[in-house]
């Protein structure tokens, strides 16, 4: 009989998130996965820093990120009112 496959519960963050996050840390404050991330640091697409072999994130500056991103995809979303020549 094949077993079925279970999905793991999505972790949460206990307590406020640090100034400074590691992947992980990252992950759960945006509730994304890991390789989400890694494939936005490739596209350079979000704000980190490697320290040795590791990535950090400043809370400041992805905090900073998220609302510009939101800010440009409402901008892109919205209909133009009148058609420029």
């Amino acid at each position: 009989m094949p077993r079925k496959r279970r999905r793991a519960a999505r972790k949460q963050l206990s307590g406020p998130p640090p100034e400074v996050m590691d992947i992980k840390t990252l992950a759960l404050y945006l509730g994304m996965g890991r390789s989400k991330i890694y494939n936005l640091i490739r596209q350079k697409k979000i704000p980190a820093s490697r320290i040795g072999r590791q990535y950090r994130f400043s809370k400041a500056l992805v905090d900073q990120w998220l609302k510009e991103s939101l800010i440009i995809r409402a901008d892109e979303s919205q209909m133009p009112l009148f058609k420029t020549k």
